[in-house]
This record gives C-alpha cells, structure tokens and sequence, in this order.
C-alpha cells in the first residue's frame, strides 16, 4: 500500500495540511463551485473531503453539505469548523455508505484520483448523483502542484538517475481531457465539460529553513539523504533569488458532467 492509500498517513499529516494545502486546494475548489449554481436546498456531497475546502465553501454558499473521507483526522477538521450546515462522516469513497440519487451535487477534489480503485470511486459518485444532477471531480495534471511539482522537478534535474515518487494511477490516466471525458462517461455521466484551471502556489522562501514542514509530506523528499536535501534546498533558494516568495503554477482539470 503507497502511503497516500492509507488512512492512518492523511490522519498524521491532517493539521499540515489544513495549515499548508487547504489554502491552495481551496483556490480550485472555489473554481469547480463557480461552474454549477447552489441554492439553500441544494444537497452537496464532498468525497475524499481532506480538511474540507470544497465542502466548507460550498456551506457557506448555502447548500447542504454532507463530506466524507476516510481519514477520521480529516474529517475532525471538518467537523471543527462548526459550520451548522455540513454533516461530516468517515467513509470508504470507494463504497460510499449513502443512498442512490440522494445529491444534486457530488464533488471531489483532487480526492477520488488518490483511490487505488478510482473508477469504483467515480462510479460511486455517479450513483449518489440525483438524475439531473451534476458530478464535478478535479484532477492534477501529471505532474502534480504546489511543493510536490517544485520537489519533483528539482530532483529531476539533480538527480536525473534516481526513481522519484510514483504518481496515482488516476492522475496519469486522467490528465488528458478526451481520457477524462471517456472515463466520467464511462461511470455512468454523460455530457462532460472538462476545463484547465491554474493557480501559482506562492513557496515562501524563509519556510525552507524548516524543509520538512514544506516537502515532508512526500516520498521524494523523505528518500533523500541529508547532503541530497541540502542541496534541493539550495537550488531551490537559488530559484527564487532574491525574490521572498518563489510562485509555482500548477494546473488542475476540472470536469463538470451530467447523469
């Protein structure tokens, strides 16, 4: 099991990425909300929720929520923003424990493409999915975003010799909008829209004096040596210049598709 397949790895890593990637993921999560329109009734499911940017945004808006994921952690988080309109459950999205066309909305941001059997994942969306209803799922192009895509690039080219970090299947087979397209339809939606959204993570530079809190989350960091670490974080020093952010775009896809 890679490590991103397991609960018990998002549930240690649940307040770092509530304090580092939730306000990032929620750039596009605002993005995939602006491409349906929500009403007071409208009943919204986050799958794969993480500390709940998608979900939490769109409460705000008015709907109501129910978000799921299978890290007890993550949905800690999402239950602590108190949001009175927002029930948070832990669940398998894999085999979501909810009822047939009960959602006029099933989201997932970049969560669903984390799961090892993913297309059970867009299936199961797709059943909780009213008819009429809309499935919206956010993909990372393939060589994923934000610190992720910076560390995988600098290893590449320090390091052109060593193996880096295995992207999810999904990832890779989703991030060409004909694939993307084929598979929604595939689960069941019809009429996919799939869109290219970029937002630039802003690094800032004085966070490398603590390295881990920036890349410990991933494997291309963590299989590093100490000189081999050294020298990512003088490179990457050596990007930015005398600039005190370093801006990484990163691209996502969007898919908004009917069932």
């Amino acid at each position: 099991m890679r490590e991103f397949e397991n609960a018990v790895h998002w549930d240690a890593a649940a307040k770092h990425y509530q304090k580092t990637a939730h306000p990032f993921t929620a750039q596009f999560a605002e993005a995939a909300l602006a491409r349906i329109s929500l009403t007071s009734q409208s009943r919204v499911l986050d799958v794969a929720t993480g500390t709940g940017a998608l979900a939490l945004a769109a409460a705000r808006a008015g709907a109501q929520v129910m978000a799921t994921d299978f890290s007890p952690a993550m949905v800690a988080c999402v239950k602590n923003a108190g949001l009175p309109n927002v029930e948070a459950r832990v669940m398998d999205g894999q085999s979501l424990d909810l009822p047939d066309a009960s959602f006029d909305a099933t989201f997932s941001i970049f969560g669903v493409i984390m799961f090892p059997e993913w297309r059970k994942g867009l299936a199961e969306m797709q059943r909780v999915t009213a008819i009429g209803g809309y499935g919206i799922v956010a993909t990372w192009q393939e060589m994923g975003a934000a610190s992720f895509l910076l560390l995988g690039n600098v290893r590449r080219k320090l390091f052109p010799d060593r193996e880096g970090m295995a992207m999810p299947e999904a990832v890779k087979a989703l991030s060409n909008p004909q694939d993307f397209a084929r598979e929604l339809i595939a689960a069941g939606f019809r009429d996919p829209v799939i869109e290219s959204v970029t937002h630039a993570y802003q690094l800032e530079v004085k966070s490398l004096d603590n390295p881990d809190e920036v890349f410990g989350m991933s494997p291309d960091w963590t299989s590093l040596t100490e000189i081999e670490k050294a020298a990512v974080i003088a490179h990457v020093r050596e990007m930015a210049g005398n600039n005190p952010v370093l801006s990484i775009p990163s691209t996502a896809l969007i898919a908004v598709a009917q069932r």
